[in-house]
C-alpha cells in the first residue's frame, strides 16, 4: 500500500514539475495560444493578432551627436585613434579644419625667431638677449677673448 501511495505522490510531483516548466520564458509553445502560458510562439503560415505593429527592441538608442570642428596637427588627424583622447573627442564625429600646415611645402616658423622685432640683427648679440657675441651658450666654443 505504501508503494502505491509513493508512486502516486512521485507521479504528482513529476507532473507538477513538468507543468511549471511550461510556464518558463523561452519555452516554445505550439498549438493554441493560452493566457498564462508564456514563451516563444512558432508562427505557422499566418501571424497571430499583435499588440504592436512594430517589434519592440530594448536597447539604448544612440543619440545623434553633432560634429565638432578641430584644428589639429596633420599627424594627429592622420592617426586620429591615437590622439582623440587628448581632445576629448573619441567616439564622436570630428571635422578637421584645414590650415596652412596641410599645404604642400609648408614649413613651420623657426623657434626663437622674433617676428615682431625682426630688424635684421639676429644672431649678432645686440638684441634683447644680452651681451652675447653670437656664439650662443655653448662653453666649448672658442670666443674672441680666448684668442690670446
Amino acid at each position: 500500500m505504501h508503494s502505491i501511495i509513493k508512486s502516486i505522490a512521485l507521479s504528482g510531483l513529476l507532473l507538477a514539475a513538468a507543468s511549471a516548466h511550461a510556464v518558463d520564458v523561452g519555452v516554445t509553445v505550439s498549438g493554441q495560444i493560452k493566457p498564462g502560458v508564456y514563451g516563444q510562439v512558432n508562427v505557422g503560415t499566418a501571424p497571430p493578432p499583435l499588440v504592436y505593429a512594430q517589434p519592440v527592441l530594448v536597447v539604448p538608442q544612440p543619440q545623434p551627436m553633432t560634429p565638432i570642428y578641430l584644428n589639429v596637427p596633420p599627424g594627429h588627424a592622420k592617426h586620429w585613434s591615437k590622439h582623440c583622447r587628448q581632445y576629448n573627442a573619441c567616439g564622436r564625429p570630428v571635422y578637421f579644419v584645414k590650415t596652412a600646415e596641410y599645404e604642400r611645402g609648408y614649413r613651420p616658423p623657426r623657434h626663437g625667431y622674433d617676428h615682431e622685432n625682426s630688424q635684421g640683427d639676429q644672431g649678432n648679440g645686440h638684441g634683447k638677449h644680452g651681451k652675447g657675441h653670437g656664439y650662443g651658450h655653448d662653453k666649448h666654443h672658442k670666443h674672441h677673448d680666448d684668442d690670446d
